[in-house]
């Protein structure tokens, strides 16, 4: 049975992690302590506590490497792994050799046999925590451009402070629950497809106490729930920069539960479309919108308003013609890069607004127009000559349409990256 001790260590501390670190982080940190504290490296003196801190290392690196265990723990602790009530990392034991060959390419030699974790007396202690919340904000390109601090009441449970979070009325002995048998968790069977897997839960008896009262005991403010909810004021701040998928952590600040130090409430930004600008990584792209009189001669404007209010004035000479689709950069006016002075670019596209029909008022300005403008191509010389009709508004993506040929609508190049390659017809 895991001892008390066992039931407080705080593994991420024992492997000298944070609660955020990735499993890369837990395989390097566990690889380190455990040449560290082989017993075959260290004087004899030492051999008997290093054996038991190497022990601990092996045995937090087996928990928190896997994701499932790893789960379990932060949310129970180290009762999660308690033999005597159906826990256990992978059955009782931890085969050493198999971790070390799969960290070292190697067995390390001398630590055979070394089974379950002992006591960890003087190692380091980790109250039980309540689980994290987590949801996402949704914040403009502007405030991610700016940085903004946001203020707003949430709703959340905290320990009830009338009876202190034991669900009951003052000098009320309390009753081991019958449900959970006082442990305050409970087994139970989930199905996932074919698949039966067990799962530990708090006991919704008690309320995860282990102890259950009558209704006529119960803590009036609370009805024996433990907690109660509150509104409380809470303060966001979002970092200039911020990027999509950010995490903003207020610490501490999740739902509290009786005998535990609250998770935190964890906020994943979520970037809203903007209606001018588009961005990717620290850069940002819009369309520069002009006439074709500017494309032509040239132009000196505002071409746009940025996220933080100020205009954007491009100075294009005469002589330097912009043509659709062309792109110009202009550094350092993207989006800012956190815990730094830099920006990154800003890409415009050019899209040319073209006149409306009938826009010049008679043969003679078009005469100018062409006598300004460069010439038409080459003349194309043929025998026999067609004067066709033409419709001056299709689609070129409905060429092809309905007519069997595999390559409309990129059918051909969707089968080649299936590996099926493009159809062939065989004529009898």
């Amino acid at each position: 049975m895991a001892s008390k001790a066992d039931e407080d260590v705080d593994l991420y501390a024992l492997l000298g992690v944070d609660k955020s670190a990735s499993p890369n982080d837990i395989k390097k940190a566990y690889r380190k302590l455990a040449l560290q504290h082989h017993p075959d490296k260290v004087p004899e003196d030492i051999r008997a506590e290093s054996e038991a801190k190497f022990k601990a290392i092996t045995q937090a690196y087996e928990i928190l490497r896997d994701d499932e265990k790893r789960h379990l723990y932060d949310t129970h602790g180290m009762a999660a792994f308690d033999p005597s009530r159906g826990g256990g990392p992978g059955g009782p034991g931890v085969n050493l050799d198999d971790i070390l060959s799969q960290m070292f390419g190697g067995g390390m030699g001398g630590m055979g046999g070394m089974g379950g974790m002992p006591g960890m007396g003087g190692m380091p202690r980790r109250p039980r925590r309540s689980p994290d919340e987590e949801q996402p904000y949704k914040a403009s390109l502007e405030d991610l451009y700016k940085g903004k601090t946001v203020k707003f009441a949430a709703e959340k449970q905290i320990v009830c402070g009338t009876c202190d979070g034991s669900g009951a009325k003052e000098k009320v002995k309390p009753n081991k629950c019958d449900q959970c048998g006082g442990h305050g968790v409970v087994d139970v069977i989930r199905q996932m497809g074919p698949l039966r897997h067990r799962e530990r839960v708090v006991c919704d008896h008690c309320q995860g106490s282990g102890n259950y009262y009558k209704e006529k005991d119960r803590c009036k403010k609370c009805k024996g729930k433990r907690t109660v909810k509150e509104n409380k004021a809470l303060e966001v701040y979002i970092p200039r920069g911020s990027m999509q998928g950010d995490r903003i952590v207020l610490e501490g600040e999740a739902d509290q539960l009786p005998d535990t130090t609250p998770g935190d409430l964890i906020f994943h930004v979520v970037e809203e479309p903007h209606d001018v600008f588009t961005r990717i990584g620290h850069d940002l792209s819009a369309d520069l919108n002009v006439t074709l009189a500017e494309a032509l001669g040239g132009f000196s404007r505002v071409v746009l308003k940025h996220l933080d209010g100020r205009g954007i004035h491009i100075d294009h000479p005469r002589g330097k013609v912009l043509r659709p689709g062309q792109v110009l950069k202009i550094h350092g006016e993207g989006m800012p890069v956190k815990r730094g002075d830099q920006k990154g670019d800003l890409y415009l596209i050019v899209k040319i607004e073209f006149p409306k029909d009938g826009w010049l008022s008679d043969d003679k300005e078009y005469e100018a127009l062409e006598k300004i403008l460069p010439g038409p191509p080459p003349v194309i010389k043929a025998e026999e000559v067609d004067d066709v009709e033409y419709e001056d508004d299709a689609d070129i993506e409905q060429m092809g349409a309905h007519q069997g040929d595999p390559r409309y609508a990129g059918e051909w190049e969707d089968d080649e990256d299936e590996g099926d390659g493009p159809q062939q017809c065989t004529t009898q």
